[in-house]
C-alpha cells in the first residue's frame, strides 16, 4: 500500500468517482459543451467560422476527457500527455463512459510505470497508451452500452409515468449537480434525451437559482451570480452542517418538473440535461432541442427560473421562521469561522 501511495495511487471512492467525474466534467465543458455553444451560435447567426470552430472543439472531447481525468488524478507529465490518446481511444470506442474508463485505467497503470526505468520517455507513454487502449477496446463498449441502455430506460419510464419519473429525475439530477460529483458526466454517460432530459434540466436549474435566492440575505448579489450562473456546489460545506437547506431548491425542482413533463412539455439533450443554469448551458441546449420560439422562451423563464425561485424563496423563508434554517447557515466563502 505504501508503494502505491508513493506512486500517487490512492484507491478510494472519492478518487475515482468524486474527483474523477468532477474533472471529467471540466474536460467535457472545455470541449463538447463550449463547442456546442459556439456551433449553435454560428448556426443561429449564420457564422460559418464559429460553426467550424465549435465542430472542432466537439471533435476533441475524447482527448479533453483523457487529459482532464489524468490531471485530476495528479498524473506525472508523460502520463498526462499520453492520456490524450487514451481518452480519444475510449471516446471513439465507448463514448464518454469509455473515455472516462480508459483515462482512469491508463493513468493509474501509467503511474506505476513512471520513473521506473532509464528509458522512461519511451516506457511510460507506451505503457499508458497500451493500458488505455486495451481498456477502451475491451471494457469501454460494455460500460457505454450499459449506461446508454440504463438512460434509455429512464427516458422510457419518464414517457410512461411523466409525473412520478419527472419528479424523481429532477430530484436525483439536481442533487447530483449540487453534490461534489458531475451531473453533466452522468447525463452524458446515460445519454439522457427528450422529456427525461427536460426534467433533469428543471431539477438542476432549481438547485442553482433556488440556492441563489434562498441565500441572498447572506451572500447578496455576488452570491446570487456565483450560485445562479456558476454552481450550487458552493453550498456543500453548509449542507454538511445543516442538510435541511437542501429542501427548498430540491422541492422546487420536484414540483416544477411534472409541469414540464405533462402540461408544458420540456425537452433537452444530454449536454443540457446536467448543467442547469450554469453559463445558461441548460437553456441554450433547450433552445437548440426545441427551437428558438417565443413559446419555448416563456416555458424556460417560468419553469427554469420564476417557478423554482418563488417556491425556494417562500419555503426557505418559512424554514427560517420556524428555526430550521438559522441566520448565516447559507453563507458561502466567509473566510472565517461560523457559529
Amino acid at each position: 500500500m505504501k508503494w502505491l501511495q508513493k506512486k500517487g495511487i490512492r484507491l478510494s471512492f472519492k478518487t475515482y468517482l468524486l474527483d474523477g467525474l468532477s474533472y471529467m466534467a471540466l474536460g467535457l465543458f472545455g470541449s463538447l459543451i463550449i463547442g456546442l455553444i459556439i456551433k449553435t451560435a454560428g448556426e443561429q447567426f449564420n457564422l460559418p467560422f464559429f460553426e467550424e470552430m465549435g465542430a472542432l472543439a466537439m471533435s476533441m472531447t475524447g482527448p479533453a476527457i483523457g487529459v482532464a481525468v489524468a490531471y485530476g488524478l495528479k498524473a506525472p507529465p508523460l502520463v498526462l500527455f499520453a492520456a490524450a490518446v487514451t481518452g480519444a481511444a475510449g471516446y471513439s470506442l465507448g463514448g464518454p463512459a469509455g473515455a472516462y474508463v480508459a483515462a482512469l485505467f491508463s493513468t493509474e497503470i501509467g503511474k506505476l510505470a513512471s520513473q521506473s526505468t532509464k528509458i522512461d520517455i519511451i516506457v511510460t507513454p507506451f505503457v499508458t497508451i497500451a493500458a488505455g487502449y486495451s481498456a477502451a477496446a475491451y471494457i469501454g463498449p460494455f460500460i457505454a452500452d450499459f449506461m446508454t441502455s440504463f438512460g434509455g430506460w429512464i427516458v422510457w419510464a419518464t414517457d410512461q409515468r411523466p409525473i412520478m419519473m419527472g419528479m424523481l429525475v429532477a430530484m436525483l439530477m439536481g442533487l447530483a449537480l449540487t453534490a461534489p460529483i458531475s451531473s453533466l458526466a452522468i447525463a452524458l454517460m446515460l445519454d439522457l434525451s427528450g422529456i427525461a432530459a427536460g426534467a433533469a434540466t428543471i431539477g438542476c436549474s432549481a438547485q442553482m437559482v433556488g440556492f441563489a435566492v434562498a441565500s441572498y440575505r447572506e451572500n447578496k448579489f455576488s452570491g446570487l451570480i456565483a450560485q445562479g450562473m456558476g454552481t450550487s456546489m458552493l453550498q456543500v460545506p453548509n449542507i454538511l452542517r445543516n442538510p435541511l437547506i437542501l429542501l427548498p431548491p430540491t422541492i422546487a425542482g420536484m414540483l416544477m418538473a411534472p409541469i414540464g413533463t405533462t402540461i408544458w412539455i420540456m425537452e433537452n439533450n444530454a449536454p443540457g440535461a446536467g448543467m442547469g443554469t450554469s453559463g445558461f448551458v441548460g437553456q441554450i441546449m433547450t433552445f437548440q432541442t426545441m427551437g428558438f420560439t417565443t413559446e419555448v422562451m416563456i416555458q424556460v423563464i417560468l419553469l427554469h427560473f420564476i417557478g423554482p425561485i418563488v417556491i425556494a424563496l417562500l419555503l426557505s423563508q418559512y424554514m427560517r421562521k420556524i428555526g430550521l434554517i438559522k441566520e448565516g447557515q447559507m453563507k458561502i466563502h466567509t473566510g472565517g469561522s461560523e457559529k
